[in-house]
């Protein structure tokens, strides 16, 4: 590492899906603003392929971020509950590998001795143990907050991560939150932390994608959806869980179908917490099963630009949210969006410009919203092109990375 240069060092253990395109963007930026980076990742770094403006350290002996699951070993009540017990020893396992990887990096960022060292989402409370203990060695640490409390699990956990991840908040200089609603939320949970160390900063775009090319047979997705020229098309994508609100979204589609004609595509990956089954079967109960398309995998990065062109309307019915890395893959496409009322997704959304807002928990809303762009095409194109210019200017990455180098050139 250069000297004269402020030395970042940013640990990511995700090795594919919106966490590590977020990093890889913000290093990016980070390193066009003059610094010094090393992005440490995973094996299995999925952006690997990818030209660089940094180093990449892939040490973190994890494994896949997003396994092949099929449709059907997730909607088969008898395969799902092997499949639980089947995860709960893979946990034990996996638990000793990770706190192993993060003996390792603790030690190679001893020896290392970076100015800065910057953390994403918390993945096992343990870590908050490591990382009290780098600062207790003098580094100065930092975190770009994507989540700070469990969204799938009951409140007793919730309570219980929160008083276990306090010490790890107290031990970062800087802590960065996607949105103002995400920061008055998170200062009211950790009501002790110094309200001047937590920063507000814009979840960045997705032009990255622009550039990545989609093999020939990854481009005919109407032929492999089944789905006509005319078809119009919304779409739902993203990682799949019981806070995206994807029933209310199956409910809102057959509201809507009574006054437009359009297919739905869900597309994404599915939690282990998400009951598949019950969408399936209120899928069935509503009689949609020749209009709606369920892509259960993990969308590969080449596939994503096909998926977007399809799309009249990405709809994001969540039920809670702190940002939406998917919402900035939409602006990012010139995609008008309807979201929910949840979290900082109306700091993103210009209501009636970038796309609409509704309440959560309102099929009804979310009908007439979908209604109004796929019968209008022409306004689904105007906002999508409005959207497009919030991703280029207010969501820009340079924009990110200069508000957040003012900080640590400030620690």
């Amino acid at each position: 590492m250069e000297n004269d240069k402020l030395q970042i060092c940013v640990i990511e253990s995700a090795n594919g899906g919106g966490l590590i395109h977020f990093a890889y963007q913000l290093c990016t930026a980070l390193a066009n603003e003059g610094a010094d980076v090393t992005l440490i990742v995973g094996t299995e770094y999925e952006l690997d392929s990818l030209p660089h403006n940094f180093k990449v350290l892939k040490i973190l002996r994890l494994w896949k971020s997003f396994e092949s699951r099929s449709e059907e070993d997730l909607s088969n009540r008898l395969r799902l509950m092997q499949k639980k017990v089947y995860w709960m020893g893979r946990r034990v396992v996996r638990g000793v590998r990770f706190v192993a990887t993060w003996i390792n990096l603790v030690r190679y960022l001893v020896r290392t001795r970076p100015h800065l060292i910057q953390f994403s989402r918390f993945d096992h409370a343990v870590e908050a143990f490591f990382i009290t203990y780098l600062k207790a060695r003098g580094f100065t640490l930092s975190q770009v907050c994507h989540e700070f409390e469990s969204r799938e699990n009951g409140h007793v956990i919730q309570n219980l991560l929160a008083s276990l991840y306090m010490r790890a908040y107290r031990s970062f200089s800087a802590i960065f939150l996607l949105a103002h609603e995400s920061q008055g939320r998170f200062l009211s949970l950790f009501p002790s932390l110094d309200p001047a160390v937590t920063h507000v900063v814009p979840h960045g775009n997705s032009d990255w994608m622009l550039g990545v090319q989609s093999p020939p047979e990854k481009v005919q997705l109407r032929n492999r959806y089944g789905l006509n020229d005319q078809d119009k098309v919304v779409l739902f994508f993203g990682l799949l869980a019981p806070s995206k609100g994807l029933e209310d979204l199956v409910d809102a589609f057959a509201l809507a179908l009574s006054s437009c004609d359009a297919k739905l595509v869900i597309a994404g990956y599915p939690t282990k917490q998400l009951n598949l089954l019950k969408i399936h079967e209120r899928i069935a109960e509503l009689g949609l099963g020749n209009k709606v398309i369920l892509d259960l995998r993990y969308i590969p990065v080449d596939e994503v630009g096909s998926l977007m062109d399809l799309a009249t309307v990405v709809v994001y019915p969540y039920l809670s949210s702190t940002q939406s890395g998917s919402l900035q893959v939409a602006y990012t496409f010139s995609k008008p969006v309807i979201a929910t009322e949840v979290g900082g997704l109306p700091e993103v959304v210009e209501d009636g410009k970038s796309g609409f807002l509704v309440p959560s928990h309102s099929p009804s809303l979310l009908a007439e919203k979908i209604v109004m762009l796929v019968n209008d095409p022409e306004r689904a194109r105007t906002m999508g092109q409005y959207a497009r210019q919030l991703a280029s200017t207010r969501f820009a990455w340079d924009t990110v990375a200069k508000q957040m180098m003012d900080v640590y050139r400030d620690l």
